[in-house]
């Protein structure tokens, strides 16, 4: 087993501040990263305004846990149900916050936290059993950023 000496510390800290200075800054998602990303998901449909809802504060001052409610206005009977909700952060390091699949029992809502790094536009898009595409964005004030921001 080796021991530890100043020498070994020392080396270890300067290679971390090496690495420290000569990574890149983490990337940040913006609103075409998102649109690219729900394009993908929903299978290049274009979305509509309208039937989707989405519950979030407006103002979020812990970034790292930040609640959300997403309803969908569907009958979730065979002939007509929501297949998926999906649902985007456009300042997040990664758009992609969460997505939800339904058959067509019960009700199309979900609710959980997400984690926001600064303000940003937050997304729900649902895709209907008829291959329409429903979509509603809502902009959030982060004042003390979830993901190191």
């Amino acid at each position: 087993m080796s021991q530890l000496n100043r020498r070994t510390v020392l080396a270890g800290i300067g290679a971390g501040a090496a690495a420290m200075a000569v990574a890149p800054k983490l990337a940040r998602a913006d609103k075409a990263a998102a649109d690219e990303m729900v394009s993908k998901l929903i299978g290049g449909v274009k979305p509509q305004e309208g039937k989707v809802k989405i519950k979030l504060p407006q103002i979020a001052e812990n970034g790292n846990t930040v609640p959300f409610t997403v309803t969908v206005d569907s009958p979730m009977t065979e002939a007509s149900y929501v297949k998926a909700i999906h649902v985007m952060a456009d300042g997040n390091p990664s758009p992609g916050v969460a997505s939800f699949y339904f058959t067509p029992t019960g009700k199309a809502e979900v609710s959980m936290r997400m984690r926001l790094g600064k303000t940003q536009n937050v997304q729900a898009v649902a895709l209907l059993s008829d291959g329409t595409a429903w979509q509603v964005s809502q902009e959030i004030k982060v004042t003390i950023g979830g993901c190191g921001g």
